[in-house]
């Protein structure tokens, strides 16, 4: 009970921006002043918190405000994205103290990827000057499905060989590190909740655009899973029932409409491209392909733009059954291709999805950017790793027989 009421706290503090008096943390989390005072001197003990200077105008005595210490534990944080690999490392309060990107190996050997990853990381964590030992443990975003019990990624796209991958142990071998794995589209949710400022509260989706399109899911402040670890998979919603057929069998899903493969291959088609730019299914060929279309279309090329412009309306399609379907109030759009994506996106969105709210008249819906920038994934990654030590869970509340 101890230890939950300690994360409890811990969890107060960190969602308030100024942080707060141990009077009021009382009154939020309910517990009584003696023991919010023991538990925070706990905290302040293990150097988790710092009393952050007093408030206070009226009578009475002033109040301490207390605070996380940002140098108080660390957490390790990797991106693995078919055509690049990202690596931070973050301090409690989810900011970078120091980031890297790779582009990741090709060919279909695994282990030999996950050699590279692990040299990387060590790499890193000497020049962080970080101490080791207030390193919580590694996050790793992988493209899902993932099956988190044996922390295996589960033949992701585009990475050839992936199948049944242990990733989470081979990792954890490789690096001395607790290791966690998790979808790339859920460590976006995470890192948005930690580190991505008002965008991250409340009730919202966030879109994960990449070299797939799938979304994070976060309701009153709490992701939402799903029975495996595998929500958000929304490859297969239809967004235009005469366009090109999926390997589902039907026509016009997400996956074979809207991804940037499938408008790297229409941008060829019209000849916005020349063809060899678009025929090698590469992501790092796909990801230099489509900011060539994107060169175009900010060139003034009208079938570019029309191929860019078009996407967003079968997206905000996507997304407004989505909205619908979960009554959320915000929609927050990151992942690797989204600064590309960004400024046609935001200029059509939110009408679109207006357009198609079903509460429309009850409450708007919010369309911005990923309040943590490109590298939400391994920022996200590495908050999986904070959450799962630092949040309040039920399991805590076990009593060992």
């Amino acid at each position: 009970m101890g230890d939950f009421n300690l994360t409890v706290i811990l969890d107060a503090i960190r969602r308030s921006t100024a942080g707060l008096s141990r009077v009021e943390l009382a009154q939020i989390v309910g517990l009584s002043p003696q023991t919010i005072s023991n538990i925070s001197r706990r905290l302040l003990d293990q150097h988790l918190i710092i009393e952050a200077g007093k408030e206070g105008n009226g009578p009475g005595k002033p109040r301490t405000i207390l605070q996380l210490n940002p140098s108080g534990m660390y957490a390790v944080g990797v991106h693995l994205d078919p055509a690049v690999t990202t690596f931070v490392v973050l301090d409690l309060v989810g900011s970078v103290v120091k980031h890297s990107k790779i582009n990741t190996p090709g060919g279909s050997d695994p282990a030999a990827v996950i050699a590279t990853i692990a040299g990387e990381i060590k790499k890193l964590v000497d020049e962080s000057g970080v101490d080791a030992s207030k390193i919580a443990g590694l996050g790793v975003a992988a493209p899902g499905p993932i099956d988190l019990e044996h922390g295996t990624v589960v033949a992701p796209p585009l990475l050839a060989g992936w199948d049944r991958v242990p990733l989470r142990d081979a990792l954890a071998e490789a690096t001395g590190l607790s290791t966690l794995v998790d979808k790339d589209v859920t460590s976006a949710a995470v890192a948005e909740t930690w580190a991505g400022g008002p965008s991250g509260s409340g009730s919202f989706v966030f879109m994960y655009m990449g070299t797939g399109i799938g979304c994070g899911i976060v309701l009153n402040d709490e992701l939402v899973r799903g029975t495996s670890g595998n929500a958000g998979e929304i490859g297969h919603i239809i967004v235009d029932p005469d366009g090109p057929p999926c390997d589902c069998g039907l026509r016009g899903c997400v996956k074979s409409s809207c991804i940037p493969q499938v408008l790297v291959a229409q941008a060829v088609e019209a000849g916005v491209l020349e063809h060899d730019a678009g025929d090698s299914g590469a992501a790092p060929a796909i990801q230099n392909s489509f900011a060539k279309l994107f060169e175009a279309a900010e060139a003034g090329n009208s079938a570019a733009a029309e191929i860019i412009d078009r996407s967003a309306v079968l997206v905000s399609r996507a997304v407004a059954v989505i909205t619908n379907t979960l009554d959320v109030e915000r929609v927050v759009f990151g992942g690797p291709f989204w600064n590309l994506l960004s400024e046609r996106y935001l200029n059509r969105i939110p009408e679109l999805l207006e357009s198609s709210s079903a509460a429309r008249q009850i409450h708007g819906i919010e369309v911005v950017g990923t309040g943590v920038g490109e590298d939400v994934g391994a920022v996200g990654a590495a908050c999986l790793v904070l959450e799962h030590t630092l949040a309040p869970r039920s399991q805590r509340l076990l009593l060992e027989g």
